[in-house]
């Protein structure tokens, strides 16, 4: 029986990186899978791409022979379907979505377990974040769209880790997750670009579980508003946060989006997560 890793991430030094090539690069714009080293000869190594009405998710698996292409096959629609559901039934913009129908009072949290445990994560991290991170101070009301989508690739991974898949990693535009290994047999080798300064080199971590959520980079203007005035919030340029979960890290960088430098405070005395990039405009 395999045990699950817990969460570990090596900051690499950048002189020692330079010969081996990222499996995974993050960046402002998009992310990208760099195709390089081998397959070992008792796995199977699967790339699929899905797009959903509001994200494109790119899906590496580095799966056990074991399980056949067969089975691989199913974990990857399973994964998937979790990701198109997510998408068709939470989705705070169609208005049919059980997001839209709790806005509406029309349900409550506990009418659907993960709809409960959607409303709690937002709970629990606007209490971690002193009301930066709020849910329900947007126009309209209840809107998780700051750790909907990485609920979604957590969630999809979990599909994954119950059908034998303990090597993958999920990429949604600057967000990804990432468990065990890469197709070449060591840790995955995530590039994570300057979120706004392309010509910056890149933050080299190497990755065996975790995650990396970023907010500020979608192009939009006003896209994070600042939950005690209202206002679009304007300090900070970007904000990477790693750790973890991706739905947390996510939360985490939308509020550091909205808080600013004062948000820092967050991820001290032995936080489990850590920022990567805070700048200001």
């Amino acid at each position: 029986m395999r045990i699950d890793q817990q969460p570990r991430t090596r900051w690499v030094d950048q002189s020692a990186f330079q010969p081996r090539r990222p499996d995974l690069r993050l960046g402002a714009r998009s992310h990208r899978v760099d195709r390089s080293g081998t397959v070992g000869e008792d796995r199977i190594a699967v790339q699929h791409t899905v797009r959903t009405s509001t994200a494109e998710y790119s899906l590496l698996l580095n799966a056990p022979e074991w399980l056949g292409r067969r089975g691989v096959g199913e974990a990857l629609r399973d994964a998937v379907a979790e990701l198109r559901a997510i998408d068709l039934t939470y989705g705070p913009s169609r208005p049919e979505s059980l997001v839209s129908r709790l806005r509406r009072g029309e349900i409550s949290p506990d009418s659907y377990p993960p709809l409960a445990d959607l409303v709690d994560r937002c709970a629990a991290m606007r209490a971690a974040t002193d009301g930066w991170f709020d849910a329900w101070a947007v126009p309209g009301g209840f809107d998780p769209g700051g750790l909907l989508g990485g609920w979604a690739v957590e969630r999809a991974a979990a599909r994954l880790r119950a059908a034998g898949i303990h090597d993958y990693a999920v990429l949604s535009g600057a967000d990804l997750v990432v468990r065990g290994h890469a197709a070449h047999g060591g840790p995955w080798r995530v590039a994570v670009h300057h979120p706004t300064d392309q010509h910056r080199a890149p933050l080299v971590l190497e990755m065996t579980a975790g995650a990396v959520g970023t907010s500020g980079v979608s192009g939009r203007q006003g896209h994070v508003v600042d939950p005690h005035t209202g206002e679009p919030a304007d300090q900070l340029a970007a904000a990477t946060v790693v750790g973890p979960d991706l739905a947390v890290a996510d939360a985490y960088a939308t509020a550091l989006y909205a808080a600013g430098p004062a948000g820092l405070d967050w991820f001290r005395d032995g936080s489990d997560y850590r920022v990567l990039f805070a700048h200001r405009r």
